[in-house]
């Protein structure tokens, strides 16, 4: 089964708009994990406009299943990355300014920086995953660029799910295709649901984890967070 990696993300915004400390993010990472996720994620950005850096290093030694953090690999986050040593870091190319990922990386034009970064973390044991839409070409450069997976960009698969499924899903199995023989671990993020994660997994073989957060975080509203990753974790079983 493909692990659930929670973003935790809007819980930090949803602190932050008040100050203090509720909700508390610590405490609701360690809540997460004991109720069957496997894995935490987060993404600091420079602002800090979400989770802060000071998360991070409080997160390190209380998540007991795997540690996740995504973000453009700056010098500041590269710093905080290789402190706190999470099990994996996500590469992705997003602008100090945007309010969410929006594309992957060129793993052509931008190999040799990616090849460079990615050997410094591998070197302190840290598995690499780079973020990617799903085109076979970003697929097999990044072969070459070194890292262990790729993370592939599922903002368009769940903008076509509702329109034709078929469709939606169709670059993605060609991009995981091309991955699995190169032998590339496949993860998954951004947008998917209760709705159309499910399918997703069906139809993305050797799928390793998916990180899902503004969804699941949302959902957690209705139902409670408790029963959300319950239900998540039924649509990748």
């Amino acid at each position: 089964m493909a692990k659930l990696s929670v973003n935790i993300n809007k819980i930090a915004t949803l602190r932050n708009a008040r100050g203090g400390n509720i909700p508390d993010v610590i405490q609701a990472a360690q809540d997460i994990q004991s109720f069957g996720a496997q894995g935490i994620t987060v993404h600091p950005r420079p602002d800090e406009r979400h989770i802060r850096y000071e998360d991070v290093r409080e997160l390190k030694p209380i998540v007991t299943t795997e540690f996740n953090i995504e973000g453009n690999p700056t010098s500041q986050f590269m710093d905080l990355v290789l402190e706190v040593k999470p099990h994996q870091v996500t590469l992705v190319p997003d602008l100090p300014e945007a309010i969410t990922s929006d594309s992957g990386w060129d793993t052509i034009k931008h190999q040799k920086f990616l090849r460079k970064i990615i050997e410094i973390f591998q070197k302190q044991n840290i598995r690499v995953s780079i973020f990617l839409d799903p085109i076979v070409d970003m697929v097999s450069a990044a072969k070459d660029t070194g890292t262990n997976r790729i993370e592939l960009y599922t903002e368009n698969y769940a903008r076509k799910y509702h329109k034709n499924q078929n469709k939606a899903i169709e670059p993605y199995q060609q991009a995981a295709k091309k991955a699995q023989e190169l032998n590339l671990g496949i993860n998954a993020g951004h947008d998917l649901d209760l709705e159309n994660l499910a399918y997703f997994k069906q139809n993305i073989g050797h799928l390793l984890e998916v990180s899902i957060g503004h969804a699941l975080i949302s959902d957690s509203l209705y139902f409670g967070l408790e029963n959300v990753i319950g239900m998540y974790l039924s649509r990748l079983q």
